[in-house]
């Protein structure tokens, strides 16, 4: 696809998908908060924020671009929240200004107003830190912006700067301490490339912009007062937010600019963020005392809105946790006649699989399956003529082949593999040298059918199940689909499901273990083997996978 012509329409529904993803993982952003202190949930912030914009988008203004810009900054103004969301909301207010009186733009007039966004942000920020989402903003913009000429289109536009926002974000822990002693990317920046992405599908053709931005996200949690008490240390004083309409019998209202609201704000705290859009003034600042803020707006307007919030129960309560997987798809190798598509979760799969000639890994697991969306980005990474897919899950394979009907840049064939085991097996036997792709799948079949899979994993609740009783917290082992055993220990599982397994004609067992299996774990079930199976070989393979202690392929 290529598209010339940025319209208010199109950026409508660039708008609202870009707030539908970051909506949809705002929880991975909050757990990635760690710079400067807590600061509320910066996902949920920057959701709210750019929702409060989506939601002013409605037909009346689609109709011209620089309407439509206008209308979606000015809601981000109103419903901005957190150092981020403020920033966020700044970005867009100057992508706003940058399409003013435009209709339409193509990708060097787009790239004028990241431009103006960028500048926007930055301004609106007493003391600008490097690392951040400013910095992810501004990079990315540099780059595509200096790949974008009059033959560039929306498409190779966003492709640049995506690819940029990456590298960038990947850069934010080398500029600041603290992010590289936690282990993880900005929040901010992180929150800012969920948005893109949400755009750049919608651009794409990917997604379907939602008519609307279907509903805020959850309602903002509150805080643990009882986590604050007569003895609690005051150390980081209190987030302080306020939206003031100026007022016009208030003396100074009309010529108050926002760097005279920064140098008082700055006087008594810090994180300082505050501009003025018409009559209205924003501000962010962390400060312990937030009674001189709130006095210091009334001496030239009223409150619009106004958020105080104690940031030692935030710190109290944070733990950091780094969930933040690209969605965005690598880019394409040279077309070949085949590729392989395959589904796996923990990293020791993955690995092997690759080394089996998976040329794309979908990342997915029982409790987190893959989209057709997520197929179709490995389809377009994997570029081949052919491309073969093992969805080892009887929860995707549907989803698989769904994918492989709507996907049309190539012939797409899915292996039937409904297990992690099944495509271990089926994997190790690819062969591509013949050519013939109906040889080729007749193989791969008849090694998933070769294969019994057994697993072990832990009762969630109490039951009974295939007449065996079951406890929250037993280990259990399953033999294709059927229950064989709940205990207290996962090797015990893991050798009673064995026992369970016909294994006439049955000569190799592999045990795929996961991220909790100790060498403790495996030397039962070793033993139980050596004394039970003898001849069959035995292989183990540290899978780190979730979910299943063992997987076990008998074939």
């Amino acid at each position: 696809m290529a598209t010339k012509q940025l319209t208010g329409q199109l950026f409508a529904g660039m708008i609202l998908g870009g707030a539908e993803n970051l909506k949809t993982n705002a929880d991975i952003v909050n757990d990635l908060n760690v710079f400067p202190i807590p600061d509320g949930d910066t996902g949920d912030n920057m959701s709210r924020t750019i929702l409060g914009g989506a939601d002013r988008l409605g037909a009346e203004v689609l109709d011209d671009l620089s309407r439509t810009a206008r209308e979606c900054a000015e809601g981000m103004l109103l419903s901005a929240r957190g150092n981020s969301g403020v920033i966020l909301s700044q970005f867009f207010e100057g992508l706003a200004k940058g399409l003013e009186n435009k209709s339409s733009v193509d990708a060097r007039g787009l790239a004028d107003a990241f431009k103006s966004g960028v500048s926007q942000a930055y301004s609106a920020v007493v003391k600008p830190t490097e690392g951040t989402v400013l910095t992810v903003m501004r990079e990315a913009t540099e780059f595509a912006a200096g790949k974008t000429d009059g033959d560039s289109t929306l498409e190779s536009f966003f492709e640049a700067f995506t690819e940029e926002m990456y590298e960038s974000l990947d850069r934010t822990p080398e500029k600041l301490p603290v992010l590289r002693e936690a282990g993880v990317i900005d929040s901010g920046g992180a929150g800012f490339v969920y948005i893109i992405e949400g755009m750049s599908r919608v651009l794409r053709g990917e997604t379907a912009a939602a008519p609307s931005s279907s509903g805020m996200p959850a309602p903002e949690k509150t805080q643990a007062a009882d986590s604050f008490g007569p003895d609690s240390r005051m150390d980081f004083g209190y987030c302080t937010e306020v939206l003031l309409q100026l007022r016009s019998d208030r003396e100074g209202a009309e010529s108050l600019s926002a760097e005279a609201v920064s140098e008082f704000l700055s006087g008594i705290g810090d994180s300082v963020v505050a501009f003025r859009t018409g009559t209205r003034v924003k501000l962010h600042v962390h400060t312990f005392e937030p009674d001189k803020v709130l006095a210091y707006c009334r001496r030239y307007g009223e409150f619009v809105s106004v958020k105080i919030e104690n940031m030692s129960i935030q710190h109290s309560e944070s733990t950091v946790v780094n969930r933040f997987v690209r969605q965005t798809p690598a880019k394409k190798k040279e077309r070949s006649e085949f590729g392989v598509v395959a589904v796996a979760q923990g990293d020791g799969i993955k690995t092997l699989f690759e080394g089996f000639g998976a040329d794309y890994i979908v990342d997915g697991q029982q409790t987190m399956n893959p989209s057709a969306e997520d197929f179709i980005r490995a389809f377009d990474a994997v570029n081949a003529d052919k491309i073969i897919v093992f969805p080892n899950n009887s929860n995707i394979v549907l989803t698989a082949k769904q994918a492989g009907e709507l996907y049309s840049g190539s012939e797409v064939y899915v292996v039937p593999s409904t297990t992690i085991a099944e495509g271990y097996a089926a994997l190790t036997l690819l062969d591509l040298t013949s050519g013939d792709i109906s040889v080729i799948l007749d193989e791969l079949r008849a090694a998933v059918e070769s294969v019994v899979t057994g697993t072990v994993t832990w009762a969630v609740r109490d039951s009974v199940t295939n007449g065996i009783k079951v406890k929250k917290g037993d280990w259990l082992g399953f033999a294709g689909h059927e229950l064989c055993y709940a205990g207290t220990t996962k090797s015990g599982a893991a050798c009673a499901l064995l026992g369970k397994i016909d294994m006439t004609d049955k000569a190799v067992i592999i045990a795929i273990c996961g991220k909790d299996v100790t060498e403790e774990d495996k030397a039962p079930l070793r033993e139980y083997i050596e004394a039970n199976f003898a001849g069959t070989e035995f292989y183990e393979v540290d899978g780190g996978q979730d979910i299943y202690s063992f997987i076990l392929a008998v074939e």
